[in-house]
């Protein structure tokens, strides 16, 4: 180990530390050189031996130790009085040492005290702090060697109050640089200080000094001011801190911890007076003087019953205030109340309307495959009431013409239906062209930690949003002859310049030959009506050619059919409806199915054709469902089983299509919600309510005292069938707490039973 570094601290770093003085000489010395106005007006030179506490206990050790043997002290006085100190196990983990960092490339010295009970590890922490760098980038050497992290200073070999040299650099230089240590404004006393302490007559020591922090303010001792610089050089306090008293573990009582009963007492001093009247030889004026009649005299009694008689005023006064706010809060409240619910009613009522206003809407401008499936409904309860009626009203001959009469309408009717549903495909069509062009253009998205999404394209998506705006400008029939003519220019040299670089093929062919045509006809001038087929041609081959991954890269992510014929094999069943073979995509399974039926157009084909059922109201349950219960519990999985014909058997089989408190009917207006919303929501834990029932629902603490006997046993019984129908699904039995029902238990839920009251 090197010889320790001397540090010289200024009189103003020592105001922070508390150190202990054993020994001090002062001694004045008086410049000769100046004729009696020297530069300061005293100078006082202090040579101060300083220690800690635990030092001046080692001290005493190593002078025991030196009278026993004076040979292997000699040996341990060269390397300090630091290094001979014998001390336990446990101290040794509690004691410092002093580690000077290097920091690479700059060679700026960083000097810590350190427990040598600490890892590697924490003295990177301590220094990420400082450094601003991470600790997983700081890497400490110790003689060009790495240091683990889970090694401490023990490990490696230091001694207590010792000293160690590391050298500190950085695994990433570029972007956490090792960049020295700011200095901060004015000079701060370091943790270590290298003191060297007179001895002997001859012979000195050098003692390694631990600077303890002051946690008190510093007392003015007073000080000097230099005359020319005017610098001013305060008095050092130096206390050493107050040894703290140990605790005995026994709980002690004294008199001066007590409560103290505090009185007051009002006291009255004594005045002395007098009084001067006229007498023989002394005038007094009496102009100023008054004449006082005595009134009338009240008794106690009087003067108490009359205070007695004000505090009633002021006490009726004030209940009469109070008992006006009362009321006004009470008017208050109610005329809020009849406000709230005239605006619940008027809110009911808007969308009541709202909504008969969409399913008009859906039925006289149907777009989507819901709003077809409510007019083949709508169409099955009309045919059922003609039927109905037909039946009550005429019979034998007529009764079959007006069934072939009704047949005919119906015929009718749904040809009507098929010509719209062939209008919105042509509609529906071009908008599902234009949003999956759009998805293939789309850059990738992708959050950071901070919130904020960022965006990049990529060169294929940038391919993909050029071959987009090409075909929007190609399909748009606001063109002029010339801005025609440029459109079918820039398709055919983005279609040539495709082939040179790809390859050569009979659809890059045959859209340039039809755009040469096209050019060809436009020139002479020929009518865009007569034009329609062509350009109609056109945009077909230049959509197979945009949905072509050699020339667009990008759509091979997004297309039904994958390219690779060896995925054609992979998730493909044989449909019994067309005798096809479909993705597994394509079919509706429900829960409880065991094999795979008919797929997804055979199924609405048969829906059409025979039963004409609209799930659009399920449809809306199962999602409001999902929305709260997504909101409730995000790991919840039993919501995301449940298919429409599913929801559709737990409302209509076991609920009955109706609030199971009040009987309403309109579903529209229920949900389904938790039994126990403090349970995940399951077939055996919910309850259909209107919304106004679900909300104060959702309210309750205690079930049990809010209904009824009768209600509970309702809503039990069905949680029982609801658990017997929906443990036979292998995904939701292991969601069951209880798979297995008692026969007693279900008896007592199914079997009524009479209750009886107490009666007065």
């Amino acid at each position: 180990m090197s010889e320790p570094e001397s540090e010289t601290v200024s009189p103003e770093a020592s105001f922070g530390a508390m150190l202990q003085v054993t020994q001090t000489e002062t001694q004045v010395r008086e410049d000769d050189d100046d004729d009696g106005d020297g530069d300061a007006e005293s100078t006082h030179e202090f040579k101060v031996d300083v220690c800690t506490a635990t030092d001046m206990l080692l001290k005493e050790e190593n002078i025991k130790e030196l009278h026993k043997d004076q040979r292997d002290q000699d040996d341990i006085n060269k390397q300090g009085s630091e290094s001979n100190q014998t001390l336990s196990s446990s101290d040794v983990g509690s004691s410092t040492a002093t580690v000077k960092i290097l920091l690479m490339p700059e060679r700026h010295m960083i000097t810590v005290a350190f427990t040598i009970g600490l890892t590697i590890l924490d003295l990177k922490k301590h220094f990420s702090l400082d450094l601003r760098v991470p600790s997983d980038i700081i890497q400490i050497t110790l003689d060009d060697k790495s240091v683990d992290d889970d090694q401490t200073l023990i490990d490696i070999g230091v001694q207590p109050h010792g000293m160690i040299q590391f050298e500190m650099s950085s695994l990433d230089p570029e972007n956490y640089p090792m960049r020295p240590v700011k200095p901060q404004q004015e000079y701060n006393m370091p943790d270590v200080i290298t003191v060297r302490v007179q001895t002997d007559t001859d012979s000195y020591q050098d003692v390694v000094v631990e600077i303890e922090r002051a946690t008190r303010g510093k007392a003015f001792l007073g000080g000097y001011r230099h005359k020319v610089t005017k610098t001013e050089f305060h008095h050092a306090a130096v206390q050493t801190m107050p040894k703290k008293r140990p605790d005995r573990d026994t709980e002690m009582f004294s008199r001066d911890t007590q409560t103290v009963e505090l009185k007051n007492q009002a006291q009255q001093c004594s005045k002395n007076a007098s009084t001067q009247m006229t007498k023989i030889g002394c005038y007094v004026s009496n102009m100023e003087d008054k004449l006082i009649t005595p009134g009338t005299y009240i008794t106690a009694e009087e003067y108490h019953s009359k205070r007695l008689r004000a505090v009633i005023t002021l006490q009726s006064y004030v209940r009469r205030w109070l008992a006006k706010c009362f009321t006004d809060s009470l008017r208050q409240a109610k005329e809020q109340r009849l406000a709230w619910l005239e605006n619940e009613r008027r809110r009911k009522k808007e969308e009541k309307e709202q909504q008969i206003r969409d399913e008009y809407h859906r039925r006289m401008n149907p777009e989507s495959k819901a709003d077809f499936d409510l007019l083949y409904n709508a169409l099955k309860k009309w045919r059922m009431e003609e039927v109905e009626r037909i039946n009550v009203t005429v019979s034998g001959a007529e009764r079959k013409a007006a069934l072939c009469a009704l047949l005919e309408q119906e015929t009718q009717f749904i040809s009507s239906i098929e010509r719209h549903r062939m209008a919105a495909g042509t509609r529906n069509q071009d908008k599902a062209i234009q949003a999956f062009l759009n998805k293939c253009a789309e850059p990738k998205k992708w959050r950071a930690f901070d919130g904020k999404v960022t965006q990049m394209d990529t060169q294929f998506t940038i391919r993909a949003k050029e071959l987009r705006d090409l075909y929007s400008s190609i399909t748009r029939a606001q063109f002029t002859k010339d801005e025609r003519l440029d459109v079918l220019l820039t398709l055919k040299h983005t279609v040539k310049a495709s082939s040179r670089s790809e390859h050569k093929c009979k659809l890059t062919q045959d859209i340039v030959d039809l755009i040469d045509r096209e050019v060809d006809l436009l020139m002479r001038g020929v009518k865009k009506s007569n034009l329609e087929g062509l350009r109609k041609r056109i945009a077909t081959l230049f959509l197979q050619y945009i949905k072509t991954p050699a020339f667009n890269p990008q759509v091979s992510k997004f297309l039904q059919v994958p390219q690779d014929p060896a995925d054609l094999k992979k998730n493909i069943y044989l449909c019994h409806g067309c005798n096809e073979y479909q993705s597994s995509t394509d079919f509706a399974l429900k829960t409880n199915a065991s094999a795979v039926g008919l797929c997804g157009r055979c199924l609405d084909l048969d829906n059409e054709a025979r039963r004409r059922e609209d799930f659009s109201l399920y449809k809306n349950l199962l999602r409001c469902l999902r929305e709260s219960e997504a909101e409730c519990s995000p790991e919840a999985k039993i919501t995301y089983l449940l298919q429409e014909q599913d929801l559709r058997y737990l409302v209509d089989v076991l609920w009955g299509s109706q609030s199971a408190l009040s009987g309403w009917k309109d579903l529209h207006d229920l949900l389904l919600v938790r039994w126990e919303k403090h349970l995940d929501w399951s077939p055996w834990n919910c309850i259909l309510l209107t919304k106004d029932e679900a909300a104060a629902h959702l309210k309750l603490e205690n079930i049990e005292k809010a209904y009824d006997v009768v209600v509970i046993r309702n809503v039990k019984q069905k949680h029982a069938l609801a658990r017997k129908y929906f443990s036979q699904i292998p995904a939701m039995a292991e969601c069951l707490h209880d798979t297995e029902i008692q026969p007693a238990a279900l008896s007592n839920l199914l079997v009524s039973k009479p209750i009886t009251k107490e009666t007065k």
